[in-house]
């Protein structure tokens, strides 16, 4: 997949001092995310609904 015209953005709970850092570039039905420090790097192809899975909070088991 091409993604030289994706647009990037820095995830909002990056921060500024170059610690851990991602990006994302939202795509026709679905979602690059890239490793800010890396941009040449790999890339994982995410549809939106595995990313929402992937970032949300792990259900509290007792």
């Amino acid at each position: 997949m091409d993604l030289s015209n994706a647009t990037w953005r820095k995830a909002s709970h990056s921060g500024e001092n170059g610690g851990n850092c991602v990006e994302l570039a939202g795509l026709p039905g679905a979602v690059a995310v890239r490793d800010s420090k890396d941009p040449g790097g790999p890339v994982l192809l995410l549809t939106r609904a595995a990313l929402r899975t992937a970032v949300q909070p792990a259900a509290k088991t007792h």
